[in-house]
Formats: structure tokens, C-alpha cells, sequence
């Protein structure tokens, strides 16, 4: 890039650090200017972080804090898991809210954690039948949970609950309020340190969210550097642990995160059988996502066009 060349500004939302990893990293790392773009990164709270903003956990999507300030504009981009971001962009338009379109499968591959109480009976998901397990509703908590269990407990017996923040939720499985919950960095550590028993977890993909006014161009300048951030992460996660261990703010010291959870890879087009897969997968729970939505109304991969 040319010294005298405007840098693009581009003003995007983070929640929690283990999504958002790549975000961070290509901002650090110089790896967006590098790519002729300003990035100013808006962080809004999210379940990982001590001490949570409430607007958070709203069971209303789109009064969450997030959603609110894309809506309002205050963001031109973002990204959730891909269950999460598929209900955002199909329900936006008949909520009322500003439309976004699904312009990528992200860069985060986030390690999440079905987990029970150290002295809990449960030690296999089938013992999970018919208990509530602790989630975010409609993040990537609650769909994992469903996407976990199913293999082992037929869908009509899988039951959920809200139990707040992550620190939350792990202090309602310690008193016994609810059995398990699901976690993901850094709290599937501070679950291991203290003693808490993981009964099973699994990868889940980001998707990134879009306004129509961030063009092609510049969506592929921004993945290519949350790509290029991505390699610099596998390659050595421990450098970066510093993102999560100030979510956790002292309940894991340097060197307690278990850094081989963390798994990123480049953004890629959203393809329109990953599209009909997941929709027709979230259609077969009642509440997951309004029916109707097509490939051509919800994705848009004008990055790689």
C-alpha cells in the first residue's frame, strides 16, 4: 500500500475475546492496515466477561447489546456463531430491524463444553436426558448444546436453560441450581482448575454478518488479514492468551489456559449447501428460526466475486 493512500474505515463488534480472536489479532498485528484498512473494533459485552452487562442476556435477540448497536448503525459488521448469525439475518427484516447478510463463514473455530459439578452424577451426555443445561439462548451455547446431544438423547428430551454469564452459570452448577452448563474459553479452563468435570465438547464455526454498504473489496481485504491473524494463532497461541486471561480477570493465571483449544483457519464463501444444511437443521426445532428464508435472501458472497 502507498504511504499517501487513505486507509478504509471500517467500524466492526466484538463480544468475546475466543470468537473474535482473529479481529484482534489482525488489528494488533498490523495485518488490517497492511490491508489498506482502519478497523476500529466496538466491544459490547458478551457471557465471557466477568461482571457482564445485563442488556447481554436479554431473551429478545435484537434488544441485546450487540444487535442494538448494529442496528442503530454504531457498526457496519459482525459475527456470532453461524446458528446465531443465520436467525439474525433471516429475522431481521420482519422484526423491523437494519438487514444484514451472511458474507462469510468466519475464522473462529471456538471450542465449546458441556460441564457438571465435580461431585455431579453425571459423567456421560445420556445422563443428560430431560436436565437443563445452562446456555445462552439463541448464541452459540444453547446450538451447540442441541448439536451435542442429539447424537446421544433424542431431540424431544434435550431441555435448556438461562443461568446467566458464563462466571454465572458455573456458580449455579456449583450450587446445584441447574446440572451442567455450556462453556467456552476462558471458562472451560477455570472449570477445569477448579475441578469441574466436562462431560463432552466440540468445535463451532463463526459467520460473518454484513451491511450492504461494506463492498466485496473490502470484506476480502478485512478476511484476508482475520486469515493471515489466524495462522499467526495456530502457530502460537500462547502469545495471544492474553485476549482471554483479561476476560477471566484473575481466575487463571499465565500458562492455565489450555491454549491447544484454540483453532482458527481463514474466512471462506458461505456455500449454498452449508446454507440449506444448517436452516433446514435449525427449522427442525420449534423457535430456532422463522421458516420461509432462501440462499439468495440471507447470503451474499460478493467478498470472493
Amino acid at each position: 500500500m502507498s504511504a499517501q493512500q487513505e486507509l478504509t474505515k471500517v467500524r466492526v463488534s466484538m463480544m468475546n475475546a475466543v470468537h473474535d480472536l482473529a479481529l484482534l489479532v489482525a488489528r494488533d498485528e498490523g495485518l488490517f492496515r497492511r490491508e489498506g484498512l482502519d478497523v476500529e473494533i466496538v466491544t459490547t459485552p458478551g457471557t465471557a466477561q466477568v461482571d457482564a452487562d445485563r442488556q447481554a442476556m436479554q431473551e429478545g435477540i435484537f434488544d441485546r447489546t450487540m444487535e442494538s448497536l448494529y442496528n442503530d448503525g454504531g457498526v457496519d459488521q459482525y459475527r456470532m456463531c453461524e446458528w446465531g448469525v443465520m436467525k439474525r439475518t433471516v429475522e431481521a427484516v420482519s422484526s423491523g430491524q437494519r438487514p444484514a447478510k451472511i458474507v462469510a463463514l468466519g475464522a473462529a473455530m471456538s471450542k465449546m463444553a458441556i460441564v457438571a459439578a465435580p461431585d455431579s452424577a453425571i459423567y456421560e451426555p445420556e445422563a443428560l436426558k430431560d436436565v437443563p443445561v445452562a446456555v445462552s439462548p439463541f448464541n452459540g451455547s444453547h446450538f451447540t448444546t442441541l448439536k451435542m446431544l442429539e447424537g446421544f438423547v433424542d431431540k424431544q428430551h434435550i431441555v435448556i436453560t438461562n443461568a446467566g454469564t458464563m462466571e454465572e452459570r458455573l456458580e449455579a452448577i456449583r450450587d446445584g441450581r441447574v446440572a451442567a452448563g455450556n462453556f467456552m474459553e476462558p471458562w472451560i479452563s477455570v472449570a477445569q482448575k477448579q475441578g469441574f468435570r466436562i462431560i463432552m465438547e466440540c468445535h463451532s464455526t463463526r459467520s460473518e454478518a454484513a451491511g450492504d454498504q461494506l463492498d466485496g473489496p473490502t470484506l476480502a481485504a478485512m478476511f484476508r488479514a482475520q486469515a493471515a491473524a489466524s495462522g499467526l494463532i495456530n502457530q502460537n497461541p500462547a502469545k495471544y492468551a492474553h485476549y482471554l486471561l483479561d476476560e477471566a480477570k484473575g481466575l487463571l493465571e499465565p500458562g492455565e489456559l489450555q491454549t491447544w483449544r484454540l483453532l482458527y483457519g481463514p474466512p471462506t464463501a458461505y456455500t449454498r449447501e452449508r446454507f440449506e444444511y444448517t436452516y433446514q437443521w435449525m427449522l427442525g426445532y420449534p423457535g430456532l428460526v422463522e421458516p420461509g428464508a432462501t440462499y439468495e435472501s440471507v447470503v451474499d458472497n460478493r467478498a470472493w466475486q
